[in-house]
């Protein structure tokens, strides 16, 4: 018996937010806690789930605060390793008035991207349903193998595999590069979570219907493809089904973590129900629920702390 739900392998850094000026007319940056793999299992965890993060921090004031978190709010750090040398990664953050981002990561290199095959527990994979990751841990070669043995491991043992992008163009030594790993997690994934962007940038095409068609064809282990769309909500694809849900109108402030919140609870619903059948109405009840929880999350600043709760996501969805 499986006593986990999800497993996740990636990055676990700080993202230092705008939070107004000082008195003397300094910009303030507030560090809250963040990371594409994580999100999501915040999400999930919020929800009731059973997960376990897998990854490594610095041992400096950043990885204390990063461990603390995640014992807090329920995920399970026993992958999570300590690095002696290399601090945290951090990322600084810049929203713009409709709540896009522009990223500066400092992460040359950064503890996240030391994690080395050797320190990947075979075992707490064993122990999952799914295992997700996404590209950051793709960028270079020792993290590389960490993220590869632990996708032998989670196919060997029968695990769902779901993949995300999450495209940081600045991270990559050439977006060739990043299309060829892109490109590499499509064919170890039953379930793909793709943004707007991604998948143009992925296959060269702007229509994203047609976007998602390319994919599928040339890669038949994909299960389910969810689409994400910003404001405009999201699509998914599933055996010849095109299912496409509007998205909430909120008063956004910041939308890290946005996509993954919708990633962490389309994976939910999926552990909820018989995903091997689901028709059109279950998959518009799965886009609404994970839109909704998308678009709360954008009320708030951060990610791993701001994620909504049951509640919260049922009342906004009950508005329709």
């Amino acid at each position: 018996m499986k006593w986990l739900d999800v497993v996740a392998l990636g990055e676990l850094l700080i993202d230092f937010t705008e939070s107004g000026l000082s008195s003397q007319g300094n910009p303030l940056m507030e560090a809250n806690p963040g990371g594409a793999p994580c999100n999501v299992l915040a999400m999930l965890t919020k929800l009731g789930k059973k997960t376990a993060f897998i990854g490594k921090v610095g041992r400096d004031m950043f990885g204390t605060q990063l461990r603390t978190t995640l014992t807090e709010i329920g995920i399970n750090t026993q992958g999570l390793v300590t690095d002696d040398t290399i601090h945290t990664t951090l990322a600084f953050v810049h929203t713009a008035t409709d709540g896009d981002r522009d990223f500066s990561f400092y992460r040359n290199p950064g503890a996240d991207m030391m994690l080395t095959a050797e320190e990947v527990p075979e075992q707490l994979i064993r122990q999952a349903k799914i295992f997700h990751f996404g590209t950051l841990s793709m960028t270079h070669e020792s993290v590389r193998g960490a993220t590869l043995k632990a996708l032998r491991c989670a196919r060997e043992n029968g695990l769902l595999i779901s993949f995300d992008p999450n495209l940081r163009p600045p991270l990559w030594d050439s977006l060739k590069e990043a299309k060829t790993q892109i490109k590499l997690g499509l064919s170890w994934c039953d379930i793909l979570k793709i943004s707007d962007n991604e998948v143009q940038f992925l296959t060269g095409l702007e229509d994203y219907d047609q976007a998602a068609k390319k994919i599928l064809q040339g890669h038949s282990n994909i299960r389910i493809l969810f689409l994400t769309l910003g404001k405009d909500g999201s699509r998914a694809y599933y055996q010849g089904m095109r299912v496409h849900k509007d998205g909430y109108r909120v008063n956004t402030v910041d939308t890290c973590g946005a996509g993954d919140t919708f990633c962490g609870c389309a994976l939910w619903y999926l552990l909820e129900h018989d995903w091997t059948t689901l028709d059109e109405n279950r998959l518009r009840e799965l886009l609404s629920f994970a839109n909704a929880a998308a678009a709360l999350v954008t009320t708030r600043k951060g990610a791993i702390r701001s994620m909504p709760d049951l509640q919260e996501i049922q009342e906004l969805t009950s508005v329709r």
